[in-house]
């Protein structure tokens, strides 16, 4: 079985069995989205970590092998289309640099890591209309000289 079949069965199961990411990641005490990309295919879990997902959903070993395979990360298109994709587009390619300097001049000269990484989302409520709270966690790496 490889990330796509599993994908589609995972998100077929999930489906039928009426649950939320959030549910089945609360049942396994992982983070909502961790657990989520790698159920999309964008990343390995550990063996552990994989049997519990499938077990919980109920499938097959396959899907928890596949859950465990290293992930070829691909984007299929330059620009996304989807609306909610094409924000974070537009938000980074607007607030990238800004994000880079401000960053950069607190830190020193390196990166943010996707590695060594958390993110959250959460719902604000708010009259004029309820807010997204995206906080990302990453660690700093300088860039080293030599």
């Amino acid at each position: 079985m490889d990330k796509m079949q599993m994908t589609e069965t995972i998100i077929a199961t999930k489906l039928a069995k009426g649950l939320s990411w959030e549910g089945i990641a609360k049942a396994l005490g992982m983070s909502p989205v961790w657990l989520t990309s790698a159920c999309l295919g964008m990343n390995s879990a550990p063996p552990d970590k994989a049997k519990a997902i499938a077990d919980y959903l109920e499938l097959e070993s396959e899907v928890a092998d596949a859950l465990a395979a290293f992930p070829t990360k691909v984007w299929d298109q330059t620009v996304p289309t989807d609306p909610l994709i094409y924000r974070f587009y537009e938000i980074v390619g607007v607030y990238g640099p800004t994000l880079k300097e401000v960053i950069q001049e607190k830190f020193g000269d390196g990166i943010m890591s996707a590695i060594d990484f958390g993110m959250e989302v959460e719902k604000i409520q708010d009259p004029k209309g309820d807010r997204v709270l995206l906080t990302m966690n990453g660690k700093f790496l300088p860039y080293k000289s030599w």
